[in-house]
């Protein structure tokens, strides 16, 4: 039977790493840089409610267009699993800076040989809520 470790210190180091560099890249809006840790195939996959992209290239296009009016956050949880040595899945629940809104994002980590890349990803974010209205409004 083949046992597959998990969570090993090294690797798991290794993906925190690339994970606070994607996240260092996501809040500087550095397109080129979020590129690049997307592996660079079709069946790479980021989905999000309303906008589910697949494959490098359509990914690259959605980053390339969107509104970045409130995208800075605080990462409020961060979960990292590895399996093996070869991938892991990155967890995290954040609240965004601008709006309070809270979100999550899974990211499924593989390393290639250019590096740790991710293969799919997975965005939600709670609706906004309307302002609430006072007395006299």
């Amino acid at each position: 039977m083949h046992r597959t470790s998990i969570d090993d210190a090294a690797v798991r180091a290794e993906v925190a790493a690339a994970f606070e560099a994607y996240e260092a890249a996501l809040m500087a809006n550095d397109v080129e840089r979020l590129d690049a840790w997307f592996w660079d195939d079709p069946r790479a996959a980021r989905l999000a409610p309303g906008d589910s992209r697949y494959g490098q290239a359509a990914i690259a296009a959605f980053r390339a267009s969107r509104a970045v009016g409130d995208v800075a956050r605080v990462l409020e949880r961060v979960q990292i699993t590895t399996f093996g040595l070869d991938c892991a899945v990155a967890l995290a629940e954040y609240r965004r800076i601008g709006s309070g809104r809270r979100g999550q994002q899974s990211q499924t980590w593989v390393r290639f040989a250019e590096g740790w890349r991710i293969v799919a990803a997975h965005v939600s974010l709670e609706p906004a809520t309307p302002a609430r209205r006072t007395e006299g409004s």
